[in-house]
């Protein structure tokens, strides 16, 4: 199993990515800056993919899968792949303490 990256950010939801329907937030804007900076260089294996995510919530009202989209699409911008070729993934939620929130993910081959 390949070692997971962990980066000690707020994950963002869906909910806080775009204004109406075009554009992108201030905070996503943000969000996507910070991470793009933050986010090591990895080799990334063969598609198709199988993606595990990891998500430290302050909130237990957070829904798991809000923040899946708009990290997915920072990855495929960092890495340049494309989240078509995602063929399976596994999502888990975990209560942090405000100010501890988190993600780890990493890519695996499903071939």
């Amino acid at each position: 199993m390949r070692e997971m990256v962990t980066i000690h950010i707020k994950p963002l939801s869906v909910n806080e990515v775009w204004q109406g329907r075009r554009f992108k937030t201030k905070t996503y804007q943000h969000y996507e800056r910070a991470l793009l900076f933050q986010l090591p260089k990895i080799q990334l294996p063969e598609p198709p993919y199988k993606i595990y995510f990891e998500f430290g919530l302050s909130s237990v009202l957070s829904d798991w899968d809000n923040p899946v989209k708009p990290l997915q699409d920072v990855l495929q911008k960092k890495y340049g792949f494309n989240d078509k070729h995602i063929m399976e993934a596994n999502v888990k939620k975990v209560k942090v303490s405000k100010g501890k929130e988190y993600f780890s993910f990493f890519l695996e081959s499903v071939i």
